[in-house]
Order: structure tokens, then sequence, then C-alpha cells
């Protein structure tokens, strides 16, 4: 007799991966545009219910499993957090987008932020040196 195993919590279930799919197209789309641009895309958002940490968690992880290695451009901390902020929005909720950035050694950073805590906040390398908050949307 086979014995069923659930899925581990870091696998992204099959609507997880749609919906990152979709959210992750949007923000390279977006990620032509200026960046006023998209701060006023994720400006419109406001209205939504803000979403539970874990959803957020979920939906960044998914956006993470589903990125292509093949793509030619860039998908980075800005481009997977601005999907994760918009496949939050598809799912009916807002999450916080957040640009930060830090001196010695100089870097910017992107990560989205919810009532319970940061998401794709990786204070790994630099815990000494954090990264500040510049701009939160909405």
């Amino acid at each position: 007799m086979t014995e069923m195993k659930p899925a581990p919590l870091d696998t992204p279930t099959l609507p997880e991966r749609a919906v990152a799919a979709a959210a992750l197209a949007l923000s390279l789309a977006a990620g032509r545009l200026p960046l006023r641009h998209r701060i006023g895309l994720v400006r419109a958002l406001r209205r939504l219910p803000a979403a539970g940490r874990r959803r957020v968690v979920r939906l960044d992880t998914a956006v993470r499993h589903i990125t292509p290695t093949w793509w030619p451009g860039r998908i980075a901390c800005m481009e997977i957090s601005l999907a994760t902020v918009l496949a939050t929005a598809l799912t009916g909720r807002r999450a916080s987008w957040v640009l930060g950035a830090r001196r010695l050694p100089d870097a910017a950073h992107a990560w989205v932020d919810t009532a319970e805590g940061p998401v794709g906040h990786d204070a790994g390398d630099g815990a000494d040196r954090p990264y500040t908050r510049v701009l939160s949307v909405p």
C-alpha cells in the first residue's frame, strides 16, 4: 500500500505557481517602465485588505520557485519583490513593497513587508549594517 506524504511547506502548490507566473510576467513587463510608474502600480493596490505574513511567504516562495534560469534579463530582488506584491494582489490582498539601501559596502535592496514582518529581506551578510528603509509603498 502506498503511503501518501504531504508536500513540504516550501513546495508551492499549482495555484500558487500559476499566480506567481502571472505576477512575475507583470513584474518583468513593469520593469521596462520608470520607477515612478511601478510605484504608482503598487500604490493603486492600497485599498485591498492586508495580507498575513504566511500568505506572502508562500507566494514569495512560489515566485522564487518559478523564476526561469534562461531569462536573458535581470531577475533580482526588485523584480522578485514586485512580483510577490503583485501575486499577493492577485489573491485579493496587499503587502508593502519596500526599497532600501545601506552603506559600506553601498548596496540597494527591495523586499516585501507585512504587519508581522519583512519577507525576502535577508540580513545574513549584513546583520551589523542593516538596510535602511527608503521607500515603502503603499
